[in-house]
C-alpha cells in the first residue's frame, strides 16, 4: 500500500493562514475584506456549478449561515459545501478537475473586473477510510488571486455493513439522504441560487446542538 500524502497544503498553522491555499497565498486579507472574499467565492461556486448542471449543497457553517439570514457569518474563514460520490465521479469524467473559471468580481474599489477560480479534486476523493486525516477535503474551489478557497466534501455509504444506507463524509458527519438531505430545498444564499438539506433544522442540531438555533452570539 502506497504511503498516504496530504494533497491540499494551507498557507499556515493558525486558525486564520489554514483558510488560504499555499499555491496562491500572498498576504491574509485584512477582517473588513474577508466576508466580501468569501461572497466572491460562493457566488461564484453556486453559479458555476448551477450552470453545468451539478447537484451540490450548502453545509456546516455555512448552512447555518443560510439558516439564520441567508449570509455568510460575519466570523466565518471559509465557506463549506457537498456533494454526492455519483456527483464527484460525474465532474470527474467530465473532464472539470484543474479547470478555471471567471466569474465578475463584485469587491467595491476593484480594479478588478473578473477573478479566476479553480476547480481542484484530491485524486484520494474516492478513498472510503478516512486514513490519517490528510485528505478529509475531497476538492475545492479556489480563489487563484487570494488563495482563499470554498472546501467540497464528499458524502457516500462509507460503512455498508455496520451503517448500511448512511452517507458520511472523511470527517464523521453521519446522515440519512432519503430522510435528512433529500429532496434538497432550492433557495438563495447571498443573493444567487442554492439548494440545502430537507431536514435542515435536524441536520444543524445533531452537528452543533440545539443552541445554534437560538444562540444570537459567539464569542462575543
Amino acid at each position: 500500500v502506497p504511503e498516504e500524502y496530504k494533497y491540499f497544503h494551507e498557507a499556515g498553522k493558525s486558525m486564520a493562514l489554514t483558510h488560504y491555499d499555499a499555491r496562491f497565498f500572498r498576504d491574509a486579507l485584512p477582517y473588513e475584506e474577508h466576508r466580501i472574499a468569501l461572497r466572491n467565492l460562493i457566488r461564484s461556486y453556486l453559479a458555476t456549478t448551477s450552470k453545468l448542471g451539478i447537484e451540490t449543497w450548502l453545509a456546516h457553517g455555512t448552512l447555518l449561515g443560510w439558516w439564520w439570514n441567508g449570509r455568510i457569518m460575519p466570523w466565518d474563514y471559509d465557506v463549506d459545501v457537498q456533494v454526492s460520490g455519483a456527483t464527484m465521479g460525474e465532474m470527474v469524467r467530465r473532464g472539470l478537475n484543474g479547470s478555471f473559471w471567471s466569474y465578475p468580481d463584485e469587491s467595491e474599489g476593484t480594479t478588478v473586473d473578473k477573478r479566476t477560480y479553480l476547480l481542484d479534486i484530491n485524486p484520494h476523493w474516492s478513498q472510503l477510510e478516512r486514513g490519517k486525516g490528510l485528505n478529509v477535503i475531497d476538492a475545492r474551489w479556489i480563489d487563484t488571486q487570494t488563495g482563499m478557497f470554498v472546501d467540497i466534501t464528499v458524502l457516500m455509504e462509507r460503512e455498508p455493513k455496520k451503517m448500511p444506507g448512511v452517507w458520511s463524509c472523511k470527517n464523521r458527519h453521519y446522515y440519512d439522504p432519503w430522510k435528512q438531505l433529500y429532496p434538497l430545498r432550492e433557495t438563495v444564499f447571498e443573493g444567487v441560487r442554492a439548494l440545502v438539506p430537507f431536514a435542515v433544522e435536524e441536520v444543524l442540531v445533531a452537528e452543533y446542538g440545539e443552541k445554534c438555533l437560538v444562540a444570537t452570539e459567539w464569542e462575543g
